[in-house]
């Protein structure tokens, strides 16, 4: 087969490649929302997240956390010593307040279509990475106008 714009990165078109490294930024995205959720959720509850703490939450090993921590800490999302309590910096208190009302507006909306409880939870939690704004903003006039 012959490469076509399609196929190559001349042209204009987009690679796999290119497909491939966006779908792992987004998967990070995802990852860096979860943990900064869990975090505040822990701080919440308890006054404090500590590794041991996320992994248990999360399903994960203390060895994922510590990787995880360490590029949350990079990205300017929390601060952690080791053998210490994680916390958030405001930025990822920002990205967790934004995350906390994603997932409740994709939970109302689910609620408002009948969806029990532990389902619209469970569902919630993959929509809510991937809903656009403009999504997001019609969950909220459909809730606004229920």
């Amino acid at each position: 087969m012959k490469p076509t714009a399609r196929h190559t990165r001349g042209g204009g078109g987009t690679s796999q490649a290119d497909h491939l490294t966006q779908t792992r930024q987004e998967h990070a995205h995802e990852t860096a929302e979860d943990y900064v959720e869990a975090i505040a959720d822990l701080m919440a509850e308890t006054g404090e997240a500590r590794v041991v703490d996320l992994a248990r939450r999360l399903g994960v090993t203390h060895v994922t956390v510590n990787r995880t921590i360490r590029r949350l800490q990079e990205a300017g999302y929390v601060t952690s010593q080791p053998y210490r309590a994680i916390f958030l910096t405001p930025t990822g208190l920002e990205l967790a307040t934004q995350c906390k009302n994603r997932h409740q507006t994709v939970v109302e909306f689910l609620r408002s279509l009948g969806i029990p409880e532990p389902v619209a939870q469970r569902d919630a939690e993959g929509i809510e990475h991937h809903v656009s704004p403009e999504t997001l903003a019609a969950f909220e006039k459909a809730l606004r106008k229920g």
